[in-house]
């Protein structure tokens, strides 16, 4: 397996812990990519030192030039983010000067578009790679904007990139804790894009598990307090508008929705300032790769956290290959083209849905009860994210104003061409296609 951005601060030290515990796929070998000499080096010797601790079989390997390690890969991960922190950041605070405040800024609105610039060309050429030195591989991205980069992919070059994002299975728990109900005996299917999944059908036990929630609601609603759970106000209100729960809570959810959240407002606070803090999010992230450092380096003894299974966007890869290697056909949320899986959605959209993981790879199950309203919704963005990808692809500042105007933050043409012009300038230094 080669991770391609394997100094991230989270993911790589939350896949070498799975690795530990996992037996049933062998002996593994792992190479780690990163571009950061200082990440890779420290992410390396953190995988080394957990390796070491317990025992365990694996080997690890590292280069900053992943055509090193990519012959004869199995599997191939990418968890890039061009620029890091600190271009994420610009994506975010420049749009704040045009009145646009955006909690996370890795998908969709100006903070969204604008990474994509970034990130489509470098995830091209990293699958031409693929292509070239193990088109057998499975390959597989985590990294944002994921519907624009998969769509970006799989229309450039036609490698079957697969992406994964835990969000699906984060919602799945939360509401599972919401309604006091197991996590493992709660079910769900869900369809949509990336970040906007509306979960249609939530099941306990087997039967239909709506009527849970909706009685833990009634109980709110009669009581002295606003009905609403206080975390995620707006998408409870749109699963009482729609029988559909959105993924992932609000912090991603009213990024689709910037015309109910003028200047950020929400719910009498202002988003990504003291609603889902942005800076906080940074600092945390700042803050862990620190740690990641002081660990690898052995300025601290290694948190036994490290070897728990943890929440993260590692969480279901190794269960997925299972399911890929010993065929045992278990269901999962993934990122793929749509191909007429549900049928009132364009079919070349690429959408985030059920499929099954077999020996064969991935198929899509048919969904045909998907909502024509929150169809109207989906097919908007997918078609935002065509934009999207052609302006990334071709470099050009007319399409990027088109994405912005389209997407929605963005109503004046002028603003949108003043946000982009000051957007590309600030991440001139990653976007040799402008």
């Amino acid at each position: 397996m080669v991770i391609i951005g394997a100094g991230s601060a989270v993911f790589t030290q939350g896949l070498v812990a799975d690795l530990i515990r996992e037996e049933d796929l062998g002996r593994w070998e792992l190479g780690l990519v990163d571009i950061d000499s200082e990440a890779l080096e420290n992410v390396t010797c953190l995988a080394n030192r957990m390796i070491t601790a317990k025992g365990a079989d694996i080997r690890v390997t590292a280069s900053e030039e992943r055509r090193d390690l990519l012959p004869g890969a199995d599997v191939v991960v990418a968890t890039i983010a061009v620029g890091k922190r600190r271009a994420w950041e610009a994506d975010v605070f420049i749009p704040r000067k045009y009145g646009i405040y955006q909690p996370v800024g890795d998908t969709t609105m100006p903070g969204g578009i604008s990474r994509a610039m970034r990130m489509i060309p470098v995830m091209v050429d990293v699958a031409e790679d693929v292509a070239c030195l193990c088109p057998e591989a499975y390959f597989i991205n985590y990294s944002n904007p994921m519907t624009a980069i998969c769509r970006a992919i799989r229309r450039q070059t036609q490698i079957p990139v697969i992406g994964l994002c835990h969000g699906v299975n984060e919602t799945e728990g939360y509401l599972a804790r919401f309604a006091d109900l197991p996590r493992e005996q709660v079910t769900t299917f869900a369809v949509g894009l990336n970040h906007l999944t509306f979960i249609l059908d939530f099941r306990f036990e087997g039967q239909d598990g709506w009527p849970i929630l909706d009685k833990k609601l009634a109980r709110l609603r009669n009581s002295d307090r606003a009905y609403l759970p206080e975390s995620n106000p707006f998408s409870w209100s749109l699963y009482e508008n729609y029988c559909a729960y959105p993924a992932v809570n609000d912090r991603h959810v009213v990024e689709f929705y910037p015309e109910l959240f003028a200047s950020g407002d929400y719910y009498g606070r202002q988003l990504g300032v003291d609603a889902f803090s942005f800076e906080a999010t940074i600092a945390a992230g700042d803050k862990t790769y620190i740690e990641m450092i002081d660990q690898a380096q052995g300025k601290r003894p290694l948190k036994e956290e490290l070897f728990h299974r943890a929440p993260g966007e590692h969480e279901q890869l190794l269960e997925i290959l299972k399911s890929i290697y010993l065929d045992e056909r278990k269901v999962f949320s993934v990122n793929l083209p749509n191909n007429g899986a549900v049928p009132n959605l364009p079919r070349n959209g690429l959408l985030e849905l059920p499929a099954v993981a077999t020996g064969r790879g991935f198929v899509p199950l048919y969904i045909d009860y998907f909502p024509d309203v929150l169809a109207t919704k989906i097919s908007k963005h997918v078609y935002v994210t065509e934009i999207v990808v052609e302006a990334a692809v071709t470099g050009s500042l007319p399409l990027l104003v088109e994405a912005m105007l389209a997407d929605g933050s963005v109503s004046e043409r002028d603003v949108a061409q003043k946000l982009a012009i000051e957007l590309l300038k600030a991440q001139q230094d990653h976007l040799p296609q402008f």
